[in-house]
Parts: structure tokens; C-alpha cells; sequence
């Protein structure tokens, strides 16, 4: 497969089709700030155990391992654009759905019509975005993309915490904000790339084994991500916090991804090799957890923590993209793209089942060990492929 685009000689930045994929990619960070947290403390006030939710939660990964292979196809069918508006439909018909769902069994397939949805998106805003960014600008570009994720990210905890998780309204807010993402979308539709087959029929499942430190990079950032924002205000009502109060924490996380992605985009520029910058992020995020449980009873002291735990974390994605797109170009970097989604389904597999029996089998600080457990793994990864470097 390929992606025809337009000659990218004139080093601009085209921003219309830009404004149009990254709104897309708001509606992801919105759905997923906002959305985990409301329906995990749904499914908590119906007296379902931590592990049930993180069990659902982590169908959501599944369905973004069976959503990435779908991208390049719909698209070819029908187009960037109007697949990318397909996606926000279906998305918005299956999250009003949990709130008319009445049995726990109905809200997996719910999950599974959202997060396929919602992985698509993924895939296909990057590729658009790709096109519309010279490659000397891509730390930038990548930097404006995760912050306005992270503005979603933060949106949700901060709409989550004054909306409450009562009645319909919640639902209400996020299908008017989704349809007002998808009118750019709609805009720059001309503008949007064409993907067309050029008879390839290479399998981008190996783009996961060749370059490890990226693939790596989102697992562990969809686990942290996907466990952590699920299951937080679990732990933040056995800990003590009020609803609001722990919804604010979450606000705090975003935050934290807002003012931090753009400054670490553009260092990761400026560093020769990123994997030293993941390691980086990824130790700060092992400090995290570990000082966590000292934190928690100290509000103030904790939304300190979790504003530098969180922008630096969130880090490992922009980097991990960047990282991936230094090593491969062309027809391999989009193949590399659904492999590098795909990996961040398989963290959303691991992340809320890991977390959620940690917490059923140690109380509430199973939370950060379980996350610490992530983090370890990541750096004992790159570090040994740092090591066999040097060494040869």
C-alpha cells in the first residue's frame, strides 16, 4: 500500500487539513478523559469489582488490535475523510449506548464498536498529519498533536468532575462535542490524502519486533494510560478523595501532558539518539508510582506529582512516534504506524487487568506498584539494547 500525497518541496506546513486531523484526535482525548472515568464509577456504584472493570476496560485494547488492520482498507474504499467521520458516528452511537445499556454483558460489545471507532481515528489523523508537516518540522507538529490530546485528556477529568457520572448530561456533553470535531473534518475533505494499493503485501506485524524501543514505548504508555485513567478514581474513592476531588487529580495528569509535549517534542529533535529520552521518561514514571502511595494523603502534595508524572509519561508516545519515524520512511512508516497503534491496543489489554488485580490483591497500593511494574520492564528493555549498542 501507499499513501499518495501531494510533493511536500514547498517545506509548508498545510495547516487545514492539520486543524481537521488533530480536531479528530480531540475527540479521542475527550472520550477517553472523560469517558473512563465516568464509566468506571458507573460500573463501581453497581457494585462491580475493581477486576470486572479493568476486565471491560481491557476490551477496549482487544478491539484496538482488531481495529488497526481495518484503517488502511476503509480508507482506500472510502476515503480519508469520510471514513474518518464514519468513525466519529459509530463512536458517538456506541458511548450514548452505555448510558441506555442495562446489563453489564451489553457494555462489551459497547467497547468494542467505541474503541474500533476510535483506533481508526488514530491511524488515519496521523497519516493525514504526516502529509501535512515537512519532516524538519516533525517534532513540532508531533508536539501540537499530543497537546491537544492532552487538552482532551484534561477536558474530560475537568467536565467529568462538574458534570458528575448521574443521568444523561454527561453522555449529552460528549455527543455535542463530537459532533462539532467532525465539522472540520468535513471542511478540508478535499484536502484529505488518498491511500491506494500498490500491490504490496507486506505484513506490518514485523514493524513490532523492528524497532522494539517505539513499540515498547506505547504498550507501556497505553497500559499506564488506559489502566491508570480507568481505574484512578477506584482508587482514589478507597483512598479517601471525594468523586470531584479525584476527578481533579485526573484533571491535573492532563495538565501536565498540555504544558510538557511541545517543550519534550522538540528536544527529542535535538537528541541524537531517543531512546536515551525514553529511558528518561520512563524512569520519571517509575519515581512516580513508587512515591505515589507517600503522596496520597497530601491532596496538593499528590497534583504536584501527578502533573509531572503525567506530562512526562505521555512524552513516550510523542517520542516513540518520533523515534519510529527517524528509523523508517515511506511505504514502511505506515505500515509501522498500524503496528505501533497496534501495540498501544495490546498496553490497553494488559493495563486495567494488571492494575485491577494488583488492587484487588494488595488494596489500593496494588494502583502504583502494578504501574511501577511497567515502567521497570520498559527500562530493563532499552537498556540492554543500549548496552548491546555500546558493546558492539
Amino acid at each position: 500500500m501507499t499513501v499518495d500525497t501531494q510533493p511536500q518541496a514547498d517545506e509548508r506546513v498545510h495547516w487545514l487539513p492539520m486543524v481537521a486531523a488533530i480536531s479528530s484526535i480531540s475527540v479521542v482525548g475527550i472520550a477517553i478523559g472523560l469517558g473512563m472515568p465516568l464509566l468506571s464509577v458507573i460500573l463501581e456504584t453497581r457494585g462491580h469489582s475493581a477486576s470486572m472493570i479493568g476486565l471491560n476496560t481491557a476490551v477496549a485494547g482487544l478491539a484496538s488490535i482488531a481495529g488497526a488492520p481495518l484503517a488502511t482498507p476503509l480508507a482506500m474504499r472510502f476515503g480519508v475523510a469520510w471514513t474518518m467521520i464514519a468513525m466519529i458516528a459509530a463512536g458517538a452511537l456506541a458511548f450514548i449506548g452505555f448510558h441506555f445499556a442495562p446489563d453489564f454483558w451489553m457494555w462489551f460489545p459497547l467497547r468494542v464498536v467505541l474503541h474500533i471507532a476510535l483506533t481508526v481515528l488514530f491511524i488515519l489523523s496521523e497519516f493525514w498529519i504526516s502529509t501535512s508537516a515537512p519532516p524538519h518540522r516533525r517534532g513540532l507538529v508531533l508536539g501540537i498533536y499530543a497537546t491537544v490530546l492532552s487538552l482532551g485528556f484534561a477536558a474530560g477529568p475537568w467536565l467529568f468532575a462538574h458534570l458528575g457520572s448521574s443521568g444523561f448530561r454527561p453522555f449529552g456533553v460528549i455527543i455535542a462535542l463530537v459532533t462539532l470535531a467532525a465539522i472540520p473534518v468535513l471542511a478540508a475533505r478535499n484536502e484529505s490524502p488518498t491511500i491506494v494499493s500498490d500491490g504490496e503485501t507486506s505484513n506490518f506485524l514485523r514493524y513490532i519486533w523492528l524497532v522494539p524501543s517505539a513499540t515498547a514505548a506505547v504498550l507501556v504508555f497505553g497500559a499506564v494510560e488506559t489502566g491508570g485513567f480507568a481505574l484512578f478514581p477506584v482508587y482514589g474513592n478507597r483512598i479517601g478523595y471525594s468523586e470531584a476531588d479525584a476527578a481533579l487529580l485526573l484533571t491535573m495528569i492532563g495538565l501536565g501532558n498540555v504544558l510538557l509535549q511541545i517543550p519534550i517534542g522538540m528536544i527529542s529533535d535535538r537528541v541524537r539518539d531517543r531512546r536515551y529520552l525514553l529511558i528518561a521518561c520512563a524512569t520519571v514514571g517509575l519515581a512516580g508510582t513508587i512515591f505515589m502511595p507517600f503522596f496520597a494523603q497530601n491532596w496538593h502534595l499528590m497534583a504536584a506529582l501527578l502533573f509531572v508524572w503525567g506530562g512526562v509519561v505521555a512524552a513516550m508516545y510523542t517520542i516513540g512516534l518520533a523515534h519510529l519515524g527517524s528509523q523508517l520512511s515511506g511505504h514502511e512508516l505506515a505500515s509501522a504506524n498500524a503496528a505501533f497503534v497496534l501495540c498501544y491496543g495490546v498496553g490497553m489489554v494488559l493495563g486495567p487487568q494488571a492494575i485491577g488485580i494488583g488492587m484487588d490483591a494488595f488494596g489500593p497500593s496494588g494502583f502504583g506498584w502494578s504501574l511501577g511494574l511497567f515502567f521497570a520492564a520498559y527500562i530493563a528493555l532499552v537498556s540492554v539494547r543500549l548496552i548491546r549498542k555500546i558493546l558492539l
